[in-house]
This record gives structure tokens, sequence and C-alpha cells, in this order.
């Protein structure tokens, strides 16, 4: 490859990285919003989450687009089109937790000034221990670091254990009074979505590790692929 094509080929995936950074932070941001509106009966700001959905998912497709026209274009090698594959892939689950975030701004529209069921706790642990590990999944694929990719996934199961502490408690909620179905069962789906993010974090640890070694791994974990609220 001459260095000049070299050069312009570095250049646009060091772009795709910045862009891939730039979604990845308003996705995590729309995460720990849609939960704070939700906490807070922020209908104004639930709905603006709900509406810039449209926003994150204009971005994942221009993503797209761009790494195909790099592979179209500029005869990349075998290790750049392992990233230029995991940018595409990482794109879809950025995409695709923003819908969790949606989901969770929608339930939040939903609910309205009723009075919560009861007071969020695990939920707000959840969504913040989601966004972190968000946020250091990107990282560990941009600066290509194995390492990081391997043990991010580890810290899923702590947010299973706190989704599975809510089920219990809403289910019995539910049990005991027919009345706190509807409440219960929209804060299930809430802990079900910021659940179904952390699975997609893994996702994009999944394709880090590929890009860095040319290994298709996956992860153990139970694997629920219902889609969002």
């Amino acid at each position: 490859m001459a260095r000049d094509t070299r050069e312009t080929l570095d250049t646009k995936i060091r772009e795709l990285n910045d862009a891939i950074i730039e979604l990845a932070s308003i996705v995590e941001q729309a995460i720990l919003g849609s939960v704070t509106a939700l906490a807070e009966r922020d209908i104004t700001s639930a709905k603006a989450i709900y509406e810039g959905d449209k926003t994150i998912n204009e971005k994942r497709f221009e993503l797209e687009r761009q790494a195909l026209i790099i592979v179209a274009t500029q005869q990349p090698m075998a290790t750049d089109l392992r990233r230029l594959s995991s940018i595409i892939d990482i794109a879809g689950e950025l995409e695709r937790i923003g819908d969790y975030a949606k989901g969770i701004a929608r339930i939040a529209m939903r609910l309205g000034d009723h009075t919560p069921l009861r007071q969020l706790v695990n939920i707000p642990k959840m969504a913040e221990m989601t966004a972190d590990m968000l946020h250091r999944a990107i990282s560990a694929f941009v600066s290509l670091d194995e390492e990081a990719g391997m043990s991010i996934p580890k810290e899923d199961d702590q947010i299973d254990v706190l989704y599975n502490l809510d089920y219990q408690e809403l289910l019995e909620l539910m049990i005991n009074d027919r009345d706190n179905i509807d409440r219960a069962t929209f804060h299930l789906w809430v802990a079900h979505n910021l659940e179904r993010a952390a699975d997609r974090v893994t996702n994009i640890c999944e394709r880090t590790v590929f890009t860095t070694t040319g290994k298709l791994i996956e992860f153990d974990r139970t694997d629920d692929e219902s889609d969002a609220f």
C-alpha cells in the first residue's frame, strides 16, 4: 500500500473512531438522562430523550455509510477490515442501546406525575454502571485494549444481580396488591432495558477482542434477545 494511501486510510479510520466516541457519548447520556427523568418525573426531559433517538439513528447510519465507502475505495488490509467491520457492528450496538434509553423515556412519559411505586434504588445504580461500562468499552475499542475488552464484560454479572433483585421485589409487590401491577410492570421494563443495554456493551467488547486478535469469541452470559419496551 502506497504511503499516501496508508496515511489517508489511517486518517479516515481516526475520524470514524472520533464519530464512534461521539455517538457513544450521546447514548451514554441518554441512558443516564432517561433514568433521571423517570426518577424526577421530568416529562419534558423524557420527551427530549425520546425525540433525540432520531439523532442517534442518523449518526449510526452515517457511520456505516462512511465505513463502507472506505472499504470500497481505500484498499484496506485485513487488520483494517476487522476494525471497519467492528465499527459498523458497534454503531449498531450503540443504536440499540439508544433504543433502550428511548424505551425508558417512553415509560417516564407514560407514568407522568404518578407517584413512583417505590423509591428507585437499583435502577439508578444499573444505569450508572451500564454507562460506565459503555464509556470504558468504547475507550478500549479505540485504543485496541484487548485486556480491557476481556475484563469489562465480567462486570455485567453485577448488573444481573441488581436486575434479579428488582424482579423479585416487583413481583412480590404485584402479588400482594393487584393495584401495583401496572406501575410494577413499567419499572420492571426499565430494569430489563438496562440489563439488555449492559449485554450490548458486552457485544462491543467482543468486537474489541476480534479487532485486536482476529478471534470471534462470545462471553458467557444469559442472553435475552427480546425487544426494548
